[in-house]
């Protein structure tokens, strides 16, 4: 019998569950063998805070595994251990490489090897996509000379792309959260629509990563009480890449002919980076921003569109409500044609959008330190103005 709405919605419990139950004893652990993050200049902390919350979400991730096993809806994922095999050894091969790092601070070559290392397992496993299909053009069936390039690079980016938006409290956990949920959806919708196979892992993945993020977040939403570090983005990010493409590349190539022309308008491995609107535009940002002061891409600045956020003038928590809220908007912009098989209503979409960004530029608190450095410009003296750069000359004696 295949797994209902009902049974994904029980693992996705146990995953939050299970998380939740084991932040504490993690933090416990941290705290006696000092793993802390120490505040530096980029940070936006004034006390040290246990940094290795990763093993909260990867217990999370193995009970919500092991109950889906035992629940017996799931046998025809089961049935061929190999695939869920692979991917709790890559999951622990990239959550070790993010440990590892937390503990010991690892050179870039290092993190980037043990990220390649686990899309090395995954394609021993067969954890991979098997079809690429180009918006408006046509469904590229990937060769197996491919196949290992494609799944290094799919897993390299979406580990990394956690990991860069990993920069407030909540802010990371609660993106792949919404994120993860909205795959589930469509993931679930072409389920019904008999368009993934039942050994498809890609639904139950997604549901139990956006469980293990509702665990964290009570723990990690500002003020946090623990970090979920690099052992948690990466864990993360090679879950959703996972359920990604294992969905997005297996998918029947002949969807349109079941669902129309609409359903398939976003192509299923772009739905992903759609709904990651945020964490992928600021990544690009940060590759373009580096590549122009000549930087290498791991150098950490201020510049991401959280730190910009909060230099407007938004707090901590307004900062990350209003990227959780664009994500949001993105979800159901991308999701609302995929349930519905309608073309999207734009208007609504727009409305929310300009909405947003209103909010965003002018809040009584934005519009406030605007005023301030305003008056701060008019309250220098006129030298300092004109030459606000220029040293003040000394008299010859």
């Amino acid at each position: 019998m295949s797994p209902g709405l009902g049974d994904y919605l029980l693992i996705g419990g146990v995953a939050a569950a299970a998380t939740f139950a084991a932040t504490p004893i993690v933090r416990a652990v941290a705290l006696s063998h000092n793993w802390m993050y120490e505040p530096n200049e980029r940070s936006v902390h004034t006390r040290p805070v246990p940094h290795v919350g990763g093993l909260a979400m990867l217990a999370g991730f193995l009970a919500a595994l092991s109950v889906a096993l035992l629940l017996g809806r799931f046998d025809a994922i089961f049935d061929d251990y190999s695939e869920p095999f692979g991917i709790v050894l890559a999951a622990l091969v990239v959550f070790g490489t993010g440990l590892l790092d937390d503990i010991f601070d690892m050179a870039p070559p290092g993190k980037v090897t043990g990220v390649v290392l686990a899309a090395i397992v995954l394609v021993y496993f067969g954890v991979t996509m098997l079809n690429f299909r180009v918006p408006f053009y046509d469904v590229l069936i990937l060769s197996s000379d491919w196949i290992p390039l494609v799944t290094a690079l799919w897993l390299l980016g979406m580990t990394q792309t956690i990991n860069l938006i990993d920069g407030l409290d909540g802010l990371a956990a609660g993106i792949v959260a919404i994120a993860a949920a909205s795959f589930f959806l469509y993931a679930n919708k072409l389920n019904d629509l008999g368009l993934l196979s039942d050994s498809n892992a890609g639904p139950l993945i997604a549901v139990i990563t956006a469980g293990m993020c509702v665990g964290f977040l009570p723990h990690n939403f500002n003020p946090a009480r623990i970090f979920m570090g690099d052992s948690g983005a990466f864990l993360l990010g090679l879950l959703l890449a996972v359920s990604t493409s294992l969905v997005g590349g297996r998918a029947d190539p002949n969807t349109q002919d079941h669902v129309g022309q609409t359903f398939f308008f976003f192509a299923p491995l772009a739905i992903p980076l759609l709904v990651l609107g945020v964490p992928v535009l600021d990544t690009l940002f940060a590759i373009v921003r580096r590549a122009s002061k000549r930087q290498a891409l791991d150098v950490a600045d201020k510049g991401h569109l959280h730190h910009r956020l909060m230099n407007l003038g938004h707090g901590h928590r307004r900062s990350v409500l209003i990227l959780w809220t664009w994500t949001a908007l993105l979800s159901a912009f991308v999701l609302y044609p995929v349930l519905t098989d309608t073309n999207p209503t734009y208007l609504p979409f727009g409305i929310g959008a300009l909405a947003i960004v209103l909010f965003t530029v002018l809040h009584p608190s934005v519009r406030r330190k605007r005023a301030e450095a305003v008056e701060a410009a008019l309250l220098r003296p006129a030298s300092e103005q004109l030459h606000p750069s220029r040293p003040e000359r000394r008299d010859a004696d």
